[in-house]
């Protein structure tokens, strides 16, 4: 695994080159296609010019069987967005786009290489009303599949207790360059644990380039995402519901899974991290006065107003006469501890409902004027 991504970064600018030299032009790259062969490459239309505006457009890769589809991009500048909602490409496991989702991107950050399980791939290209960059350029490379189960990145688990682990652990460290998924199913009673025995990702304050992300639901969504890690201490326990994906560069992680009940609230109420660590992480970031609180089995739902809105992501908002409110979902109902009339710094996921979720690690503080400042210039920041 780690040799074979150098030999295609060395090989597709040498294919680029030839062929640029037969037909004494520039490749042109259409909007989509159907793609066939053991290697080649893909770009937006039109690259390296401005993608063009309100289009579509969808590659579909197939490789000879008994093979597996390697896609690694090579160039990405589309619109910037937290959770690509507008410009964005998605890459699929499969030959359409109902097949398992493996990424979507968006940005001028280069994601790490994605991997099939079969032989062919989707990839598809949305863009809005304004074109904002020069849109993607990307290699693909079939390969035989790992030989070992232990060298497999990423898969589907399905049994009540299990492992799983990255390439190459524990002998040597974890290919760069590199994007595994494993989906995590449990039955609808019960919840799914994870325990990372081990863990050693390259360390960022925003975890912007290696890092473990944990999804409820069984899909790579930002809007489900319950966490976000790396550096070298291995994260708390985290509990996931029945269904759930974790994406991920080095670890060993242990599975199992606990009945539903008042488990999912056992877990220490202890904020992790900084301010400044969260709020990269988050899918929303508010200053906010608590109005109501409402319990919800053992769960509690936060009617609050807005002072201040830093990052929205999908968090649903209405206007009820000078205020604006929202919902916000305390997880655990004593954890943390929100009082009626106060307000607070609260950050993390949002719900499919649109509402804020709150877990027993999840970072908050009480509002003091002064954050306002330390919080304006983290929206200055990139990412």
């Amino acid at each position: 695994m780690g040799l074979f991504l150098p030999l295609t970064a060395l090989l597709i600018p040498a294919l680029v080159k030839c062929q640029q030299e037969a037909n004494s032009t520039s490749p042109t790259f259409p909007c989509g296609g159907q793609i066939l062969g053991e290697q080649g490459y893909i770009a937006s239309e039109g690259f390296p010019a401005l993608y063009p505006s309100n289009k579509t457009c969808t590659w579909s890769i197939t490789v000879p069987p008994g093979r597996i589809v390697i896609l690694s991009f090579r160039h990405m500048d589309l619109e910037t967005d937290p959770i690509c909602r507008y410009d964005h490409v998605s890459v699929y496991n499969g030959n359409s786009a109902s097949s398992e989702r493996l990424g979507r991107f968006c940005g001028t950050f280069r994601p790490g290489a994605v991997m099939s399980t079969s032989n062919s791939m989707l990839i598809e290209m949305a863009s809005d009303d304004d074109s904002a960059g020069k849109g993607f350029l990307a290699v693909y490379t079939a390969r035989l599949p790992p030989e070992k189960e232990s060298q497999f990145c990423g898969g589907k688990l399905v049994k009540p207790q299990g492992s799983f682990k990255t390439p190459n652990w524990p002998e040597k460290e974890y290919p760069t360059g590199i994007t595994c998924s494993w989906h995590i199913v449990g039955r609808p009673n019960e919840y799914i644990e994870l325990k990372f025995e081990k863990f050693g990702v390259e360390s960022d304050n925003y975890c912007r380039y290696d890092y473990v992300a944990v999804f409820n639901g069984g899909r790579n969504d930002e809007t489900l995402r319950a966490g976000k890690f790396c550096g070298d201490q291995p994260p708390d326990p985290c509990l996931g519901g029945a269904d759930s994906e974790l994406s991920a560069d080095v670890f060993l992680c242990v599975v199992s899974t606990v009945r539903k009940g008042p488990a999912v609230c056992q877990t220490k109420c202890r904020r992790k991290g900084t301010l400044q660590s969260n709020f990269c992480a988050s899918n929303f970031v508010i200053t906010a006065k608590v109005l109501n609180l409402v319990p919800n089995g053992q769960s509690l739902q936060a009617t609050v107003a807005i002072i201040n809105t830093y990052k929205a992501g999908n968090l649903k908002t209405r206007q009820v006469g000078d205020k604006l409110i929202t919902k916000i979902l305390l997880v655990c109902r004593q954890c943390p501890n929100l009082r009626k009339g106060a307000s607070y710094t609260l950050m993390g996921p949002v719900d499919k409902l649109g509402r804020g979720r709150i877990l027993p690690n999840s970072f908050f503080l009480v509002y003091k004027a002064q954050q306002h400042q330390v919080l304006t210039k983290l929206t200055t920041r990139r990412c």
